[in-house]
């Protein structure tokens, strides 16, 4: 386990910091010293009058910029100076101004959307669900372990009693009767309901024949003591049966016969009502309260999250097999046509770029406020360290540098003196 602590990790200090720091202070304690010397030996080596000129202005540099660069984070020497300790003294400022630059240039709804519009969302998802390999796949394979960890370490009940909880408030909260309206009504205008229906004329006809004998008992219950001494009621129930067989085959073959153009005129004055009309969403709404209510909808929601908890945990673990079946082939067939469809990549990212803009727009603010006053609440000494470490070098390089340009300009100015 690393022993580097939270705080550098976070917020690691530039490599080589603390030799620069050294070094630039090893050149301006040279400088002095090389000052120092020269004085005393310039009477006898009047050449040295250059080297004293570079050196004392490098040391003069030196120390400006060791001023100016201390004078940002504390008080120099700990005198308190004015206009030293200038980035303690206003952290808060600081804060503020980052809070603001980062509500003004990135989190605005008119600027995310600015961004978001020449960012392909649609096609990099479609990209990273075809990648059958690469950085994609270690990146789904991370992906697909935490979440496999973090399925197994959640309280299987509390997560499970919030699922639940979230389903059925959801579904308490919806009215439903307009939603299926609308989904039986394209289904009608779209011919999707045709298998559905000739599928339900296959079952009753199936239905007739397993209770052939049923119907055979019904009628012959219902038959007077002197049609059954004639034989009525076993002709009656053959006519009956008969009738039924003739009704479903000639339906499915019609598709204009008069009973089955009723029942499609029945379910398109469902679907009608379904949305328009305030007694039948009011039934249908009380079926839904009592079927959420009713104890086995209960139990078939625990059963449901409990398998389904079960596949995403076993997928996660084994995402290699899982993109082998058909999870993978639906994901790829997917992924090929949010980056072929044109249309369907358009929607996507247009859905994503409002998506992203109206989060800008309800949470920027709470965003600015949290980094406004965390670096509020932060100790000077914290934020103090915490930047000096980040430009620590840099910082170091400029006092190196002030030290040698400093002292080439006492050359300039002492051969300008010169003259």
């Amino acid at each position: 386990m690393s022993s580097t602590p939270a705080l550098m990790r976070f917020n690691p200090a530039q490599q080589g910091a603390v030799g620069m720091k050294a070094a630039a202070t090893g050149l301006l304690v040279a400088m002095a010293v090389i000052f120092f010397a020269a004085r005393l030996l310039e009477d006898r080596y009047p050449g040295l009058a250059w080297v004293k000129a570079f050196a004392e202005a490098g040391m003069v540099g030196g120390l400006a910029d060791w001023f100016a660069v201390t004078a940002l984070f504390r008080h120099p020497l700990g005198l308190p100076i004015p206009h030293t300790a200038i980035i303690p003294r206003n952290k808060d400022r600081i804060g503020e101004t980052l809070a603001r630059f980062l509500q003004e240039n990135f989190l605005i709804a008119p600027v995310v959307a600015r961004r978001m519009r020449h960012i392909d969302l649609a096609g990099a998802a479609g990209r990273f669900l075809q990648a059958p390999q690469g950085e994609e796949t270690r990146i789904r394979k991370g992906a697909s372990r935490l979440i496999a960890d973090i399925f197994e370490s959640l309280d299987d009940e509390r997560l499970g009693g919030l699922v639940k909880g979230a389903i059925s408030n959801r579904l308490r909260n919806a009215e439903v009767a307009p939603l299926i309206g609308h989904a039986l009504a394209s289904a009608i205008n779209e011919d999707r309901h045709v298998p559905m229906l000739e599928a339900a004329l296959r079952w009753l006809a199936r239905a007739a024949e397993a209770n052939e004998s049923l119907i055979r008992e019904m009628v012959k219950k219902r038959t007077n003591w002197v049609l059954k001494l004639a034989g009525i009621d076993a002709r009656l129930s053959d006519s009956i049966l008969d009738g039924l067989r003739k009704l479903t085959i000639d339906m499915q073959d019609d598709p204009a016969h008069p009973v089955r153009v009723k029942i499609e005129q029945a379910l398109a004055d469902l679907a009608n009502d379904l949305q328009t009309d305030l007694v039948t969403r009011q039934r249908v709404e009380t079926m839904k309260m009592q079927l959420l209510d009713n104890r086995s909808v209960g139990l078939w929601l625990d059963t449901l999250w409990q398998k389904s908890r079960e596949a995403i945990i076993r997928a996660a673990r084994n995402p290699d097999a899982a993109m082998a079946g058909k999870l993978g082939e639906v994901l790829k067939s997917t992924g090929q046509s949010l980056e072929n469809d044109p249309k369907m990549k358009r929607a996507i990212n247009q859905f994503a770029r409002r998506a992203v803009a109206g989060m800008a727009a309800s949470y920027g603010g709470s965003i600015v406020k949290l980094v406004s006053e965390t670096v509020r609440g932060w100790d000077a000494r914290t934020i103090t360290a915490r930047l000096e470490a980040a430009v620590g070098r840099d910082l170091q390089y400029i006092r190196i540098n002030g030290t040698l340009v400093g002292g080439s300009v006492g050359v300039v100015l002492h051969a300008l003196d010169a003259l």
